[in-house]
């Protein structure tokens, strides 16, 4: 009798990890390669601040199986790269080391960026617009709202002291986003923290919610470049929203669309600030039928611009 033929096994994609050069730091970072194939094109995904690049982990497994090269740092003062000798986190350095990161890159990528890397790809495009091929601002925009703004620093700065246990840093992360569930085991956020005297730190510089970056003089100024950086836009935009966000409303995404009248637009039902963790798989749908209209294709579906009501 003949053996069966055995299953078709699926290349998986395959992952590094680099060390970048940033503007005078050295940036740690995630490298998805489809495996079997020419990638498309490549992707660049940056995180919020206080999160890491782990925080893209899923997306980026699976737009490497889609076919894409995804490049995934850690920003400045976060995850393993290294913390500014001057504690300098202005969104200037941000933009300073993204520059540096995309001029060592074959092509133009397109640039995916939650909340402070929405903010800092947004401005790197306002310096060189060519630089890149698309971008997708997720939970951000130039008007943000001041409470949930202040939520996200305030939940920062409530860990300076760190804390006794994991179930201590479940408790503060469920308390901050009550749209997701609290995980039963605490041991997965060991990736965004350091232990430290017996105690569990996060993964960021204390650095990240001093003076100067979070004055509101700095909010507003950060405010008006972001609206002369996205009427200058040059290139296939797209905003992701989360239908309970509380740092976007619906009439910040609208000024936004305004600015860049052939955005796309979508939401994600029930998730808020932290749209790709509260639901990858709808938030990487929406990034893939993105992705497929700037490598050329011809997506249809919810990612039409469709204004929020």
């Amino acid at each position: 009798m003949n053996a069966p033929d055995a299953p078709a096994v699926r290349d998986q994609p395959r992952n590094r990890v680099l060390t970048l050069d940033g503007s005078g730091v050295r940036l740690a970072a995630d490298l998805w390669e489809p495996a079997g194939q020419d990638p498309t094109g490549t992707v660049v995904l940056l995180h919020g601040g206080g999160q890491t690049r782990h925080s893209w982990r899923h997306t980026g497994r699976r737009l490497a199986g889609a076919g894409w090269t995804v490049l995934c740092p850690d920003t400045r003062g976060h995850g393993e790269s290294e913390w500014s000798p001057r504690g300098d986190y202005s969104l200037d350095a941000l933009v300073a080391d993204l520059r540096a990161v995309l001029d060592v890159l074959d092509d133009p990528p397109v640039l995916v960026g939650a909340s402070l890397g929405g903010m800092t790809s947004l401005l790197v495009l306002a310096e060189d617009p060519e630089i890149a091929s698309g971008l997708v601002l997720v939970d951000v925009a130039p008007t943000t709202e001041r409470a949930g703004t202040a939520a996200v620093t305030s939940f920062m700065r409530a860990g300076r002291d760190g804390f006794a246990s994991l179930d201590e840093v479940a408790d503060a992360v469920a308390a901050y986003n009550p749209h997701r569930p609290r995980p039963r085991d605490p041991g997965g956020l060991r990736r965004n923290l350091r232990r430290r005297a017996g105690r569990w730190f996060w993964h960021w510089d204390p650095r990240l919610v001093d003076e100067p970056q979070t004055a509101p003089s700095a909010m507003a100024e950060n405010a008006r470049r972001a609206r002369a950086a996205a009427a200058d836009l040059a290139v296939p935009t797209m905003l992701v929203r989360g239908t309970g966000s509380d740092v976007v409303s619906r009439a910040g995404a609208r000024e936004l669309l305004d600015l860049v009248p052939d955005a796309w637009y979508a939401e994600v039902p029930g998730t808020g600030h932290m749209v790709a963790g509260d639901d990858n798989d709808v938030f990487t749908g929406r990034l893939l039928d993105f992705l497929g209209h700037v490598a050329g294709g011809t997506p249809s579906g919810p990612n039409r611009r469709k204004d929020p009501s």
